[in-house]
């Protein structure tokens, strides 16, 4: 890689920048959560891989199946074969585990789903939802288009990257507007999301294998938000609360690190989204500077 750059270089051709990983980002805007009406905005909709980000679609699917009582928070999902930890392209990735066969209840698998940002819960719960993973990776298509979210399209219910040798390489794909739509509606329609967005550490059962034997034991799993919960990055409001409650973050090689944040100011709710960063302390910093500057213009 190092001597390709060099060569290229040498011959006077500039290495091939990568469009959906850049610094400080590749698109970044912040709205009024409840009107929309857009604060700040640069390159808002250039389009990036939104990679985890896309869980938030997942969850949101979820949650509206419970609330129409098609589903269930006490329903129970059934790890399918079709993801394990044992499958090559999951075994790096952020995943609860399960072996197929192995149970757990809605409710733990969207807190492993948006904590944790376990891969495997986005696949299992889809097919509980939709049957199978095309008919919900078609859901959320269909549900993208009714938000108006045109630039975006989702190719699976997680946003990793397509297999090494997969025939046709085709990354989910989305904008800072888009998403913002999607978190608005989240936020009106689903606010209960709010419940596993927030939680910084959780205390679960995870099933392990022990001397040749499954058994289920108490982990910790740690919010992959960093402005949540990192003490040097935190938002904080002048009467000494914590403003930021939510949403998602992501991150892929091939699209670089983004997040979807919301918090809250004397009864005031802005949504930040920051796609694209070159790194995680470069999206971190940005959507942080970014919320502040939000609220405080909301609550002035």
């Amino acid at each position: 890689m190092l001597l390709a750059a060099a060569m290229a270089l040498l011959l006077g051709a500039a290495p091939t920048a990568n469009p959906y990983r850049v610094s400080p980002y590749v698109g970044a805007i912040s709205v009024d959560a409840q009107t929309g009406a857009t604060l700040f905005e640069d390159k808002a909709d250039a389009k990036a891989y939104p990679a985890s980000v896309t869980k938030l679609m997942t969850a949101y699917l979820v949650l509206e199946d419970v609330k129409a009582g098609r589903l269930s928070l006490d329903d129970m999902v059934t790890a399918s074969p079709t993801v394990t930890k044992a499958d090559v392209h999951y075994r790096q990735a952020s995943c609860i585990g399960l072996a197929a066969g192995e149970s757990m209840s809605v409710d733990t698998m969207l807190v492993w789903l948006m904590v944790h940002s376990a891969n495997d819960a986005a696949v299992f719960l889809a097919e509980k939802c939709a049957g199978s993973f095309d008919a919900f990776v078609a859901r959320m298509n269909e549900k993208a288009a009714e938000l108006g979210m045109k630039d975006t399209v989702y190719y699976n219910p997680n946003g990793l990257p397509p297999p090494k040798n997969a025939k046709e390489r085709k990354f989910n794909v989305s904008t800072c507007r888009d998403l913002a739509k999607l978190a608005m509606a989240v936020l009106n329609d689903c606010p209960e999301m709010l419940r596993y967005t927030s939680v910084k550490v959780a205390s679960l059962d995870v099933p392990v294998t022990r001397d040749g034997k499954r058994v289920w034991e108490k982990h910790n799993i740690k919010n992959h938000n960093n402005v949540m919960v990192k003490n040097t990055l935190k938002v904080v409001n002048p009467d000494g609360t914590e403003a930021v409650d939510g949403l998602k973050t992501g991150y892929i090689d091939a699209g670089g690190s983004s997040v979807v944040l919301t918090g809250t100011r004397s009864g005031k709710r802005a949504i930040v989204v920051v796609l694209g960063s070159a790194s995680a302390p470069e999206r971190d910093a940005n959507a942080a500077r970014l919320l502040d500057d939000a609220l405080g213009a909301l609550v002035w």
